[in-house]
């Protein structure tokens, strides 16, 4: 079931241009008028009082603010008492005045709101209506209005000079389609990487969306439209959304639903069209003239009319364009590729079946990535060949280098290794060769040393790809050390390529056991001696010189059975000449470090 979402904004232009004043200047009118100073807080616990209640007060006391005091009378009854009676003015300056708390809520005159957390900076969007403008031909046509000049009655569409006189402070503006697109261009490639794997640009104000089996990863198409506008939003944009089963559909109701999230089921679109206008199918401005000649003015009136005549009156993209929008014919959509792979192909004249001659098509395709990789500025690091047969089948191979690599003799000569693999049956008619992975590859520094004719370690690289195409890249490893005193712990695998670092001066075997073998009938001279004698395997071996002890402790740090453990190595050699790396548990001495049982680990070479 296909479900396409159509990415509706409205106003990209002037937003897009609100977002580029607020990133470079404040707007003017002052953006940043915010009280610098606030009021000093006021301690409100002072401690104890040092005059006690009743015995008098002062200015500012606490006896004061819990009611020891009369209430203050007002300036009337002062003027009512005899002159000998009112307070003079040395008292009336020293009664203490009841104060708002230093922390209010400041008036929204003040710059603040007063119920509403405070918003430190705030940006005026538009002090003057603004539009921008477009020059078609002789006339300056308005595209994009900011919502100033939209209450005052200005519309995208009408002309210029027009505007001009409605409103005579208006800030004109050119408009910039390039900057739109490359905008629009950017939100597709955000949402094949975050949202959808297919995205396209709808028109030059909103994105096509392919969500089929996505919209489960996001909690549903509901949750998932809500979470587009949020995001939109927070980047200073509104859009409307909607859903169908057809990217017609889907255009349509995004521009002209009137909601800003529109979920249309499976199979409802024609039904949901039905009141919207005719430009909601993207017809041509000719067809949408003759519609009104004729009294079209609906989608739904176009239902019931016969194709012949609707495309003789109309013109015939009117007809596939109202059966896109039904879903009765398909209309693709497009993707933008983040990445465009490399990729050459040659069609042959004749179907080839020979060896010889699918080499040599190699090779020329080969010659030719070479040469748009070094365009490129970029290295192969895994190719894809792709042969088409005359019946119609496809064959692909692939093979890979370590490292990225642009020398042609080298890949041909990892090409010419599979050859043996494909199958011409018929005869081949057409290969392409892709570059599925590929890497920067640039000039590398040669050191000076080198050019003086010194030592220079060999590349390794064209030797690891001809192994791993013959025994493949698992079987290719490097050892590399790892943090650990326990030796089957302490090394890892890493790629071919990889450089180790940080090996340790200690002797270890060439060959590590993966897991250490018991021995047995082992006679052996304690604490710090190595064996006689042992059996491993089944064969008896008998010591003719041995090195050691090395002990190694257990890592308490990973397991509490390890907190005692000891291990003694001991390097020896046999009588044939073979040498081992084997070790006792156990230091011989304390019974918790180990049982004085003796195991092969490694052997030298």
């Amino acid at each position: 079931m296909t479900r396409v979402a159509s990415l509706y904004l409205p106003q990209l232009s002037i937003e897009r241009l609100r977002r580029s004043e607020r990133s470079t200047k404040p707007p003017e009118g002052g953006a940043f008028s915010v009280p610098s100073l606030l009021p000093a807080p006021i301690d409100d616990n002072p401690g104890a009082c040092s005059v006690p209640k009743g015995g008098g007060w002062r200015p500012g006391a606490r006896g004061a603010r819990d009611g020891a005091l009369p209430a203050k009378p007002t300036q009337t009854e002062i003027d009512a008492l005899p002159a000998h009676q009112r307070p003079t003015s040395r008292e009336l300056s020293r009664r203490s005045e009841s104060a708002e708390h230093p922390f209010r809520a400041m008036r929204p005159d003040e710059g603040m709101s007063g119920s509403a957390p405070a918003r430190l900076h705030t940006f005026p969007v538009w002090t003057r209506p603004t539009i921008l403008i477009e020059r078609t031909g002789q006339k300056e046509i308005v595209t994009a209005a900011c919502p100033v000049a939209l209450d005052l009655g200005l519309r995208p569409g009408m002309a210029a000079a027009h505007a001009r006189a409605l409103v005579p402070d208006l800030d004109v503006r050119e408009a910039d389609p390039k900057a739109d697109r490359a905008l629009l261009d950017r939100l597709a490639l955000h949402a094949v990487g975050y949202w959808t794997p297919i995205a396209s640009v709808a028109d030059s104000d909103g994105l096509w969306l392919d969500l089929s089996g996505t919209t489960h990863l996001f909690g549903g198409e509901e949750r998932f439209c809500r979470r587009l506008l949020r995001f939109l939003r927070r980047v200073g944009f509104t859009a409307t959304i909607a859903i169908a089963g057809t990217p017609g559909a889907a255009h349509a109701l995004a521009r002209y639903g009137g909601a800003a999230i529109t979920i249309l089921p499976p199979g409802a679109e024609s039904e949901a069209m039905v009141d919207l206008p005719l430009a909601a199918l993207r017809l041509a401005p000719e067809a949408l003239t003759a519609a009104s000649r004729f009294g079209l003015e609906r989608v739904g009136d176009l239902y019931p009319m016969p194709r012949g005549p609707l495309a003789k009156r109309l013109g015939l993209s009117t007809v596939t364009r109202l059966d896109q929008a039904r879903g009765a014919v398909a209309e693709p959509i497009v993707p933008v590729i983040p990445f465009e792979v490399p990729r050459v192909e040659r069609r042959l004249l004749e179907p080839i079946g020979t060896a010889e001659a699918i080499t040599q098509v190699i090779g020329d395709l080969i010659d030719d990535m070479v040469t748009l990789l070094q365009a490129r500025g970029l290295g192969l690091r895994a190719a894809v060949l792709s042969c088409l047969r005359v019946d119609g089948q496809e064959q692909r191979i692939g093979f890979g280098t370590a490292r990225a690599t642009r020398n042609a003799t080298h890949l041909k000569r990892l090409a010419a290794m599979r050859v043996e693999t494909i199958e011409p049956d018929l005869g081949i008619e057409a290969m392409a060769l892709t570059a599925p992975r590929v890497e920067e590859l640039h000039a590398a520094m040669i050191a000076a040393a080198d050019l003086a004719g010194g030592d220079r370690a060999p590349d390794i690289a064209p030797l690891v790809d001809q192994l791993a195409g013959r025994v493949g890249e698992d079987a290719l490893f490097r050892i590399v050390p790892r943090e650990s005193d326990v030796p089957e712990r302490a090394v890892r695998r890493a790629p071919a390529l990889a450089t180790p670092t940080g090996w340790p001066r200690w002797k270890r075997p060439v060959r590590l056991l993966k897991r250490p073998e018991l021995l047995a009938s082992v006679v052996a001279l304690l604490p710090d001696h190595p064996p006689r004698r042992f059996v491993w395997r089944g064969r008896p071996y008998r010591v003719v010189a041995g090195d050691g002890p090395e002990r190694i402790h257990g890592e308490w740090w990973r397991s509490r059975r390890e907190m005692w453990a000891v291990r003694d190595y001991f390097r020896v050699e046999a009588e044939g000449g073979e040498r081992f790396w084997l070790f006792r548990r156990g230091d011989g001495v304390e019974a918790p470090t180990g049982d004085l049982s003796w195991y092969m680990h490694g052997l030298f070479g």
